[in-house]
């Protein structure tokens, strides 16, 4: 009987080399999980130390002001209050690092990182006023109207700052991680360009493994980067040269075969495995991930260009622009004042501008050019600079002394914000085309008439007049399909950071 078990048993007990396998991968792994890169370390420590001293700088200031404010409130324990206060700072710091808002996949890129803020901030006063109405505590309303936007203002600003001294950090070529790109030539050649090109997305390529050993490889700076294996062979090349990084660029050959194998041999070695998704300019929040039965499903979610979402940016565009129009009024009174005293003409200059499903409306801004300005443009088209449709020239003669610097910081644009009242535009969206533009269009060109044009958006923020008409067409494109609320309010933040800088713009 007991021969007979054993020999039952004997299937399922594991042989000594599969336990000897599985101890080596247990240690591959756990060398993999305390191999991060080098630079991520550091940072989350620094970001640590500043949330905390946020945090308690927040809860410091609602303490203070809540007494002075609701003494009958306070009267009954003080103690209690200082007990509340502890808790919402130790809580606060638990759902700010719950919600990997330091997770080195956010820092530096996007606007995750500043959501997962919010709303780790927001869930936390949401459990602290559930924890106080159940458990019968005193809260001020202080308190909250305090510690609540003085600390996500906080927050969000320190995180900003950390966020331009990591970006100045990597375009000095530090704080990057050493990446190995893998594909055929032409798939890899754009991916090496782009990352290059951008530095912001935290990749440093130090090799390409391809099947063309002959092609050549170059940065967006030109720095050369070699071929440092055959694809089959870049799982150990990568340990090698301790990469920290493998991104797959396109198709490979065996594809999810040669893919789970890659991700296996990566064990241990502290490198992430990046695929490269072949969803050109689909942004992250379209796409969903759907397992299942083992079968990996990526959902993108097809653009809506109608209901709550658009409902909501309206309301935020009447709000922006009242409150805008508010504030600048002696600027624009001011600017009114200086055209006026340049020379004879109108001040403000309306043109047909085609917006939304191809409407027409006439658009406004402040006059920058002499009165005769569309009379002589005849003349002067041999002389364009600008690329597709458009028309720029440097050192046009047509613009006045005046205008030259509204259209260096873009003041010649404030009118607009009527135009976004009006519902003719929108504060984000698409550059405004003008019908001559619009004749020449080609095929899928065409959807940027899909959403509202902006008074600025990501043409603004890329370079404006320095930008060629492909490269303004595809961010265009990218922003009809991939808008939000947040992007919306980052771009505009950017905006007034070109703006001022004059960058791109003549």
């Amino acid at each position: 009987m007991t021969s007979a078990r054993m020999t039952d048993a004997a299937p399922f007990a594991p042989s000594a080399t599969a336990v000897e396998s599985g101890r080596a991968i247990r240690r591959r792994v756990t060398v993999a999980r305390g191999n991060a890169a080098f630079w991520v370390r550091p940072i989350r420590w620094r970001l640590a130390a500043t949330d905390t001293a946020v945090v308690f700088a927040s809860i410091a200031t609602a303490t203070a002001g809540g007494p002075a404010t609701e003494p009958a409130v306070l009267s009954a324990s003080r103690s209690q209050y200082a007990a509340i206060a502890g808790l919402t700072a130790i809580t606060w710091l638990a759902c700010i690092a719950s919600s990997h808002t330091r997770d080195d996949r956010v820092l530096g890129m996007g606007a995750l990182e500043y959501r997962r803020i919010a709303t780790a901030t927001v869930f936390e006063f949401g459990i602290l006023a559930l924890i106080v109405l159940v458990a019968g505590l005193h809260l001020t309303r202080t308190f909250v109207l305090i510690a609540l936007p003085v600390g996500l203002f906080g927050l969000l600003l320190e995180r900003w700052l950390w966020r331009k001294w990591l970006l100045a950090q990597r375009r000095m070529g530090k704080y990057l991680a050493r990446a190995i790109v893998v594909g055929e030539a032409s798939d890899a050649e754009y991916v090496v360009h782009r990352i290059g090109e951008r530095r912001g997305v935290g990749y440093r390529v130090i090799g390409v493994a391809t099947n063309s050993p002959s092609h050549p490889f170059f940065d967006e700076g030109g720095t050369s980067v070699p071929v440092v294996a055959a694809i089959p062979d870049v799982g150990d090349r990568a340990r090698e040269l301790g990469a920290e990084a493998v991104i797959i660029a396109g198709r490979t050959p065996g594809d999810s075969e040669f893919i789970r194998e890659l991700s296996w041999q990566l064990e241990g070695s502290g490198a992430e495995l990046v695929l490269s998704s072949p969803l050109t300019d689909v942004a992250g929040p379209r796409i969903h991930f759907h397992p299942v039965e083992g079968l990996p499903l990526i959902q993108v979610e097809i653009p809506q260009f109608e209901g709550g979402k658009h409902a909501l940016k309206r309301g935020f565009d009447l709000v922006a622009a009242s409150l805008g129009l508010l504030v600048i009024a002696p600027v624009l009174l001011a600017i009114a004042v200086a055209i006026r005293l340049d020379g004879p003409g109108p001040i403000l200059y309306a043109q047909d501008r085609v917006g939304r499903d191809g409407r027409t409306f006439r658009m406004l801004k402040f006059r920058t050019m002499v009165p005769d300005a569309d009379q002589r443009l005849r003349a002067l088209a041999a002389l364009n600079e600008g690329s597709g449709p458009l028309f720029k020239l440097h050192d046009d003669p047509r613009v006045t002394s005046v205008g030259r610097f509204l259209r260096r910081h873009s003041l010649d644009e404030l009118p607009q914000l009527f135009n976004v009242l009006r519902g003719d535009m929108s504060m984000v969206g698409p550059r405004p085309p003008l019908t001559c533009e619009v004749e020449e269009y080609e095929g899928h060109v065409h959807r940027r008439l899909l959403i509202k044009p902006g008074l600025t958006g990501l043409w603004q923020v890329s370079g404006r007049s320095d930008l060629e008409w492909d490269e303004g067409v595809r961010l265009d494109l990218y922003y009809v399909e991939n808008w939000s609320l947040t992007g919306d309010l980052m771009l505009i933040w950017r905006t007034l950071r070109v703006v001022l800088r004059g960058d791109g713009a003549y």
